[in-house]
């Protein structure tokens, strides 16, 4: 059994401006809603390595689907909301301006310390990734292969739970678009 993760490609949206915590908000609203950079394409080791496949499995945002759209034209797509990235809240620090990566690495903590107004906790995303490995782990025992087209931090969170059911990686999750790792295991 083999599962693929792939996080999606550069989405059309700046990547790293300045903001305050309200443009954070702003920020996260926007990057929800953009789809794929017009110019952004995946590379062709990944292709090949996808070209065999008939389904792929993706998220409900624009930007996921776009990618898998892109990355595996000739599949059929499910797009679900159980594959949606787990959220950030931004805190409210009156009077800070960060670049947005930064603001997001300090959300992702905070929100593991349990900050969490009006999103997902870290608890309940836990138990999505727990639903999400388990519908990707039955899509390989009927295939061979699941793929999954997501984003990076659900993907590590669903990643984990693969590993404890055995599964073997190769490749290393990191915050690159179009990013691969691959779960496999000996049935």
């Amino acid at each position: 059994m083999r599962i693929i993760l792939i996080r999606h490609g550069q989405p059309h949206i700046a990547l790293s401006p300045k903001a305050s915590h309200a443009g954070f908000a702003d920020y996260i609203q926007a990057y929800e809603k953009a789809g794929l950079a017009p110019s952004d394409f995946p590379p062709q080791e990944l292709r090949d390595l996808v070209k065999e496949l008939d389904h792929v499995f993706t998220s409900d945002r624009p930007r996921s689907r776009q990618s898998a759209a892109t990355l595996a034209p000739h599949a059929a797509l499910t797009a679900d909301p159980l594959f949606a990235e787990a959220p950030l809240a931004p805190p409210r620090i009156p009077l800070l301006r960060m670049a947005v990566p930064k603001w997001a690495v300090v959300s992702r903590i905070l929100w593991h310390a349990g900050f969490a107004p009006g999103i997902e906790n870290a608890w309940a995303a836990a138990r999505r990734a727990d639903r999400a490995a388990d519908l990707l782990v039955a899509r390989a025992q009927e295939a061979g292969t699941a793929m999954l087209v997501a984003h990076g931090y659900f993907n590590w969170m669903i990643g984990r739970r693969l590993k404890r059911r055995g599964f073997v990686r190769t490749g290393r999750h990191q915050a690159r678009y179009w990013n691969t790792v691959i779960y496999e295991k000996t049935p």
